[in-house]
């Protein structure tokens, strides 16, 4: 459920952040000033989300990235886990095959 929620606020976010670069464009390109000055205005605009979409991405990459290093952790668990009781399985059998050749020779 969690992820869902995460999820549906970065659209969220995502589509917050380019309604307002739509409207601050189009309040740009239709105010009454001279091409130099729109042009200004639209790098300063697009300085400024373009600097604010950096710091959102390296964040999310950072996240996503601790969140691989969990999961291998986590993985690696597991698979030592796993193979602990494998070894202790093939013990097992390996002693059950013993014994029962044991028996064998000592029914002869």
């Amino acid at each position: 459920m969690s992820e869902k929620k995460e999820s549906g606020n970065g659209k969220f976010v995502l589509g917050a952040i380019f309604g307002a670069i739509a409207g601050t464009v189009a309040g740009v390109v239709l105010a009454p000033k001279s091409g130099e000055e729109t042009r200004k205005d639209i790098k300063s605009v697009s300085d400024k989300y373009l600097g604010e979409a950096k710091k959102k991405g390296s964040k999310w990459f950072k996240r996503g990235k601790q969140e691989v290093k969990k999961l291998e952790a986590e993985t690696r668990t597991t698979a030592e886990k796993k193979k602990a009781e494998a070894e202790k399985a093939a013990k097992e059998v390996a002693e059950k095959i013993s014994e029962k050749k044991n028996e064998k020779k000592s029914d002869k």
